[in-house]
């Protein structure tokens, strides 16, 4: 049996909308107070199963983990697909962006969401569906973004931030005393901070790391700042993306080893994680099937494998997926289940197999992230 992408009644296509709703008097999906001003914080990484594990470094954020504030990231488990669900209120499968890597149905190439994306496809197209910054600038509520100078102009940020006046600090502390600032602005204000510190170290050295514990300490330090710096009528959560877990370089399976596992596959695209194969567009029927047999074949015991047909019905993109969007996700889909990572062999992908943390698939360890209350939420 497949795992559904979106498990739970709540996940981060909640969180964003749900701030907004309180703001403006709506009916918020998930149940907070009213308030006129709301921050999401978004460190980067942050498995509510690392963070439960390694509480100890984090006490602030720690004694609020529980099983009533940890929600699904939803899938793919991927920070680019991950944080479009927050920012639209709306699954993959509406907002077009299906995984770190994809698919341009229109080129034939494959684009890096994260990297590499210079305005083409166009970002006011490529992701379709309106922001909660746009709908709230409608609404009468200033918006803002808040994070490191480096990612206020990607066509990613254009993409999922759009309607949000960027704010950039270099600091986990600068961040936190801007959005007092922004608040102390008065008037309704929704505020979205985002943290890469934590998932930076646990690509470079692995949540286990030295350098994954410091980063963790000093963002419970500013949490717990955060906390006391919020005033009546102002509330906050404290979520992520996804979490991580540690591959060894000794579990990477390099696929295209094995002729039966890349043939007809025209281009490649997801994560290590979770790959998306393509076949070329006059690709058959039986030719889909035969690759998803060779994979179940070589993988099945670690991997859930499924075609395009499959992962959609599974809900893998959401509920539904827009006939626009089918053509960006893979014909063939593998979601590592057991402590692995896909990778081709290729010399130029050398320096991606350096990364010691991975994510994109549906493990709880991925998949549970902490959505933490502060303020007038809590």
């Amino acid at each position: 049996m497949l795992p559904a992408g979106f498990p739970s009644t709540t996940s981060l296509a909640d969180v964003m909308t749900s701030c907004l709703s309180a703001i403006t008097g709506g009916q918020a999906s998930i149940p907070i107070p009213a308030v006129s001003r709301a921050v999401v914080v978004v460190a980067d990484g942050l498995g509510a199963h690392a963070l439960k594990a390694r509480s100890g470094h984090a006490r602030f954020l720690g004694l609020r983990l529980t099983k009533a504030s940890t929600i699904d990231s939803g899938s793919p488990t991927t920070t680019a697909s991950a944080i479009a669900t927050l920012c639209t209120g709306v699954m993959p499968g509406d907002h077009g962006i299906v995984g770190y890597k994809a698919l341009n149905p229109a080129t034939g190439t494959v684009i890096n969401h994260l990297s590499g994306w210079t305005g083409t496809p166009d970002p006011a197209t490529w992701q379709r569906h309106e922001t909660v910054f746009e709908r709230a600038l409608r609404e009468g509520v200033a918006a803002y973004a808040v994070g490191p100078a480096r990612y206020r102009s990607s066509s990613y940020t254009a993409a999922v931030l759009r309607g949000a006046e960027y704010v950039a600090a270099s600091s986990m502390q600068r961040r936190i005393e801007i959005v007092r600032e922004l608040f102390d602005r008065g008037g309704k204000r929704l505020v979205y901070l985002y943290v890469p510190e934590l998932d930076v170290a646990a690509h470079a050295e692995g949540i286990a790391s030295n350098s994954w514990l410091i980063a963790l300490e000093e963002l419970d330090s500013v949490m717990s700042a955060l906390a006391r710096s919020l005033r009546q009528g102002e509330g906050a959560f404290v979520t992520a993306d996804h979490g991580v877990l540690d591959v060894p370089a000794s579990s990477h399976v390099l696929y295209d080893t094995v002729p039966e596992l890349v043939d007809g596959v025209q281009q490649v695209a997801g994560d290590p994680r979770l790959l998306q194969l393509h076949l070329g567009a006059d690709a058959t029927f039986g030719q889909e099937q035969a690759l998803a047999a060779a994979w179940r074949e070589a993988e099945g015991h670690r991997a859930w494998i499924a075609t395009r047909s499959e992962a959609i019905d599974a809900g893998w993109f959401g509920p539904r997926v827009d006939e626009e969007v089918v053509g960006r996700i893979g014909n063939v889909l593998v979601a590592a289940r057991g402590r692995v990572a896909y990778y081709s062999s290729a010399p130029e992908h050398a320096k991606s197999r350096l990364m010691v943390g991975q994510h994109g698939s549906f493990t709880p360890e991925e998949q549970k992230v902490p959505l933490v209350r502060l303020g007038a939420f809590e």
